[in-house]
């Protein structure tokens, strides 16, 4: 007699098994709704925030403006001071080729200018000399944000003045560098006006406007104080065996490299973060 009841006995727990599984599921799904509803508040704040944060961002942007006006006349009197900051620049160096350099002394002055907006774009400005490559006295580029959130760009044509075609001439050294050398000229700077492929992802154009534009005069210095170091341990290298003082150049180049894989580190965590945050505003719109 004590089998039945003991089947009757599991049979009850299962059941009640069950209907603790279906309210444990209905509990679920009301949590989820909450969620969900707590979560389009936050959204909405989000939103909320993001339209304040471009209100002061194009107040302080009108107010910068009078600064930068003023820096750009006292950097006009420093010589090479725009091909020196690129140069020294990390990211910007890798894409600077000889003639590339050459051609970049003769740029006096870089504008920046993001669009009344700001979230629409911007526009970056390169006035030159009278120089042997081209005839353009400024070279631009633009970047624009459609209402669709879809990213587009346009530059300036460059009129290069006869043989002076830095683009095509990178082309060709590169083909010549594949077959009789292993090192390669980075493509042409110049080539980056022409390029319209990705303009979502223009690291360069984000890189002067995020990286250098706010404060060029870090990369400027960048060079000055790495040779005012170096000058000051060779003098102090005299005092001392000259195997000291190599050992000292040595933790020099050493401090130099970290110093610059940490910008560059810094450099790519921004970006990351830029087009993180473009993302979401274009979800939100």
């Amino acid at each position: 007699m004590s089998a039945p009841a003991a089947k009757v006995s599991k049979k009850e727990l299962n059941s009640n098994h069950d209907g603790a599984d279906e309210t444990s599921e209905k509990e679920q799904q009301e949590a989820i709704e909450h969620i969900d509803e707590v979560q389009n508040e936050i959204d909405r704040l989000n939103e909320q925030a993001s339209e304040e944060i471009l209100k002061v961002e194009q107040k302080y942007n009108k107010l910068r403006q009078p600064f930068f006006q003023k820096r750009s006349e006292l950097i006009a009197k420093i010589p090479n001071f725009w091909v020196t900051t690129f140069v020294n620049h990390p990211q910007v160096s890798a894409l600077l080729g000889e003639e590339d350099e050459e051609a970049l002394h003769y740029l006096t002055r870089v504008e920046v200018t993001e669009f009344e907006d700001i979230k629409s774009g911007y526009r970056i400005d390169f006035y030159f000399d009278e120089n042997p490559y081209f005839e353009n006295k400024v070279l631009s580029k633009e970047f624009h944000l459609n209402e669709s959130g879809d990213p587009s760009s346009k530059s300036t044509e460059i009129k290069w003045k006869s043989g002076k075609d830095l683009t095509k001439r990178s082309s060709q050294t590169q083909n010549k560098a594949s077959r009789k050398r292993q090192h390669e000229e980075p493509e042409s700077f110049f080539t980056w006006f022409t390029d319209h492929s990705d303009a979502g992802a223009d690291e360069l154009g984000e890189v002067i406007k995020d990286d250098i534009w706010p404060n060029p005069l870090q990369y400027y210095l960048l060079l000055y104080v790495s040779l005012r170091f170096l000058i000051w341990m060779m003098k102090k290298g005299r005092e001392r065996k000259t195997t000291t003082m190599m050992k000292r150049k040595k933790d020099w180049r050493i401090l130099m490299k970290k110093e610059m894989k940490m910008r560059e580190k810094k450099m790519k965590m921004m970006m990351r973060e830029r087009k993180e945050r473009r993302m979401k505003e274009k979800m939100t719109n």
